[in-house]
């Protein structure tokens, strides 16, 4: 989501207004200068949803098929460490943010790809932020880079994988309108994201815990 960590700014009310005045992209779990926790924080978010989405898969390996808008464009850098375990890990958690923005923007309005790339606690996030996105009648347009994802494998099944977020060119778009809230680009602009991933019985890498840490100066480039 595209300046993804700043466009929610709660996971609760509030967040409506938030979006409008921030004008930034939104992740799903933040700590920002203020330490207030966001959406997909490892503590946990009450789902806006009253039903999780299925994960019914359309793509010929059985995942999900994931497109975005063409005003949309999300970069992922180093997909490729030689090591398979942790390229599956960088490529599942990619996918997972692209599942969530293709939420938001309704190019997957069932949320499929979200119940497939989340679990537990992340999913519970997931679903409460698109819905904030929806009840305020905004979504997303411009483009996200991120970049210095690392993995580390805690187990065969277990894994964290941490990575920053420039967030600077990414904003708000109200959906009746088509006006893109434009902000300038601060230290806010940079989130550093870390999450945790567990491989389900299908081998895929589930996201089930995040959290975003927004005005990361480690991440500023």
């Amino acid at each position: 989501m595209t300046r993804r960590s700043r466009l929610l700014t709660t996971a609760t009310a509030g967040v409506a207004a938030a979006l409008l005045l921030a004008g930034c992209g939104g992740g799903d779990g933040d700590k920002s200068d203020s330490n207030s926790k966001i959406a997909g924080a490892d503590t946990g978010a009450s789902a806006s949803a009253s039903a999780s989405p299925s994960a019914s898969a359309s793509a010929a390996d059985g995942r999900p098929k994931i497109t975005l808008p063409s005003d949309l464009t999300l970069t992922f850098e180093g997909a490729q460490t030689g090591d398979a375990v942790k390229d599956a890990v960088l490529a599942d958690g990619a996918e997972r943010m692209r599942a969530t923005d293709a939420a938001i923007t309704g190019t997957d309005p069932k949320g499929a790809a979200i119940a497939y790339y989340n679990t537990g606690k992340a999913l519970e996030a997931a679903l409460s932020w698109v819905a904030e996105f929806k009840k305020a009648n905004v979504t997303i347009t411009g483009k996200a880079r991120y970049y210095d994802r690392n993995v580390t494998l805690k187990s065969k099944t277990s894994a964290i994988l941490t990575f920053c977020a420039d967030e600077s060119q990414g904003f708000s778009k109200d959906k009746k309108t088509k006006k893109i809230n434009k902000t300038p680009v601060t230290k806010n602009s940079y989130v550093f994201y870390n999450t945790r991933l567990d491989k389900n019985s299908d081998g895929v890498w589930q996201t089930s815990q995040i959290i975003s840490t927004r005005g990361a100066t480690q991440c500023e480039s």
